[in-house]
């Protein structure tokens, strides 16, 4: 598999977290840098189901010590994370 840009990671991300989280984003207020812990967009469950994710559709294993609130503060810190994990392979 190609390794995928941050743009294309952080593209997917956010209609992710929009269709499960947000019913669609209607508003469209998401975006790479909306802080999603503070906003509540992110809470342990959103996180547990954004984590599995990042395992089935990434194939990125987040450890425990990295679920924090500065990698899931936004879209780009989770968009690099991917990213990095990617680039390892």
């Amino acid at each position: 598999m190609a390794t995928q840009t941050r743009e294309d990671i952080s593209s997917q991300l956010l209609t992710f977290i929009r269709e499960s989280f947000l019913a669609g984003d209607p508003e469209g207020e998401l975006d790479a840098d909306t802080p999603l812990l503070e906003l509540g967009i992110l809470n342990s469950l959103n996180t547990a189901i954004l984590v599995a994710h990042l395992g089935e559709d990434y194939g990125v294993h987040v450890p425990l010590i990295d679920v924090t609130a500065t990698t899931f503060k936004s879209v780009r810190t989770l968009s690099e994370l991917v990213h990095e994990s990617l680039s390892r392979k």
